[in-house]
């Protein structure tokens, strides 16, 4: 499944990047690009459990920019 998920308040590039690195690790997961000045993230992730991936990326990118949203 493919998605695409704006976000709000991604303040830095370096942080965008180590989103997508971190999220790319996660199982489930196929791809993942982030775009830091459109603020969007666009995702392929598995149909099968994709409330437990989403779950699991929103808590990464908390970690990485604690201002960061993700508009779901």
């Amino acid at each position: 499944m493919k998605k695409v998920i704006q976000m709000e308040d991604l303040d830095c590039a370096n942080c965008a990047a180590k989103m997508e690195d971190g999220i790319k690790k996660i199982n489930g997961v196929a791809n993942c690009s982030v775009n830091f000045m459109t603020q969007r993230m666009t995702l392929e992730i598995s149909d099968t459990n994709s409330e437990e991936i989403i779950k699991q990326i929103k808590l990464l990118v908390r970690k990485i920019e604690p201002d960061c949203r993700l508009k779901i």
